[in-house]
């Protein structure tokens, strides 16, 4: 997701929802998501294996 996102947000008021989402900033399309370093990351994503610096299309991958 684009860097409006406030992984802080999902990780602290909203965790009984168990949200998946990473941020990745400085994108504009999907391709270049998928290709970019993510940022943050969600608790929940963390427990599949994504984490910060992964790109996007590998934690889509984790996502499967």
């Amino acid at each position: 997701m684009c860097g409006a996102l406030d992984v802080g947000l999902l990780n602290e008021r909203l965790k009984d929802r168990h949200i998946i989402a990473a941020r990745a900033t400085g994108v504009r399309t999907i391709e270049e998501l998928l290709d970019a370093p993510l940022e943050m990351v969600t608790y929940e994503a963390e427990q599949l294996g994504i984490v910060p610096g992964m790109k996007g299309r590998d934690a889509v991958l984790k996502m499967r």
